[in-house]
């Protein structure tokens, strides 16, 4: 119904124009957050202070994670990141996948509501590590260590064609390692933390299918672009008009199923 909407995207360059980075998404609802295109223009990542943060670990391996982008607010379509950093004491590493049974590989999971997309972690290159005593190779990391999970909200959990159904989301983070030095390891460990995100609207166009939800209206007039969509549409693909307003209706009904249960 939608096909021919832009969809987002960003070349990041250098100072001489070179390309050092570039995201695009599958959707003209996704894109990224602004700090993310920074830290890629950078070439690290820069936690902002007003960044949602917890904190584990020991002195042996600290852990933080972080909400990165947005000073931790969740809109629709807008891809934040979840970065845990670890920091780990000289002499120590902390291992990559695979690992040999009985070995503990780092893992970031992050769950949270129906309608929040986690994708897969974004993964700082490892070092390798022979063990003498097999001659296995390992993939390891020391020092200080960024995993960054990317996720966003769909239509479903934030939409900009209804009130918010919520003040705000629970994310759960695992965290697993095992930090080891050359010689022995430490026992497996694995955190649990709690995030509690505020949603936040987003900015729309002045068309009637938006306005009145309590989103950020925009001050001009989208009512003859959206018109000349839909009579477009409606004349080149008539079944997927009506699967299209079919599938607003049954989030809209789903929307108010949640609210209900959340006043009960």
């Amino acid at each position: 119904m939608l096909y021919g909407i832009p969809f987002p995207g960003a070349f990041v360059t250098d100072e001489d124009g070179v390309v050092i980075a570039k995201s695009f998404h599958d959707t003209y609802k996704k894109r990224d957050s602004p700090e993310i295109l920074i830290d890629a223009a950078l070439g690290r990542i820069e936690l902002s202070a007003e960044a949602p943060t917890a904190v584990g670990g020991d002195e042996e391996v600290r852990v933080t994670a972080a909400i990165h982008g947005g000073s931790g607010t969740i809109r629709q379509g807008i891809v934040r990141h979840l970065v845990v950093r670890f920091e780990l004491r000289d002499g120590l590493h902390i291992y990559g996948e695979p690992v040999p049974e009985g070995m503990v590989a780092t893992r970031v999971t992050l769950r949270g509501p129906s309608g929040l997309v986690v994708q897969d972690p974004i993964l700082p290159p490892t070092e390798p590590l022979r063990l003498g005593s097999t001659g296995a190779e390992l993939r390891v990391w020391s020092g200080s260590v960024d995993i960054a999970v990317p996720f966003y909200p769909t239509g479903e959990l934030a939409s900009e064609v209804r009130p918010l159904d919520a003040d705000a989301v629970t994310l759960e983070v695992e965290i697993r390692y095992q930090a080891c030095d050359d010689e022995t390891c430490l026992l497996p460990r694995t955190e649990k933390l709690t995030f509690e995100l505020p949603l936040d609207v987003i900015d729309v166009p002045r068309i009637p299918l938006h306005m009145g939800h309590g989103q950020r209206e925009g001050d001009y007039d989208g009512k003859p672009g959206l018109r000349r969509l839909m009579l477009r549409k409606i004349r080149s693909h008539p079944l997927g008009f009506l699967r299209f307003i079919g599938k607003h209706l049954r989030l809209e009904l789903a929307a108010r199923a949640r609210a209900a249960r959340s006043r009960n």
